[in-house]
């Protein structure tokens, strides 16, 4: 079974999009929760930061995440039908 590349990349890019806006929400309703899980999943005691979570960052952020994991989904996809 082949992947469409492009398709693959498009929701790779949609799917990280919704992840960074819900992380973002998070960040802004429980932000000392969310500083607790950040820390555990970098196996870090980050207690002593803060967020400094704007509307410029959050636009950027998802801007970011959405061009990279576009391009990663499309190169899984690409690399995958070239392999079968």
């Amino acid at each position: 079974m082949k992947l469409h590349a492009c398709k693959f990349g498009i929701a790779s890019g949609l799917s990280f999009g919704i992840a960074w806006l819900l992380c973002s929400l998070l960040v802004m309703l429980l932000p000392g929760m969310a500083m607790s899980v950040s820390g555990d999943m970098l196996h870090m005691d980050i207690t002593d930061m803060d967020w400094h979570l704007t509307a410029k960052g959050v636009f950027v952020g998802l801007i970011a995440w959405v061009i990279t994991a576009g391009f990663i989904g499309w190169l899984l996809a690409w690399i995958y039908n070239r392999l079968i």
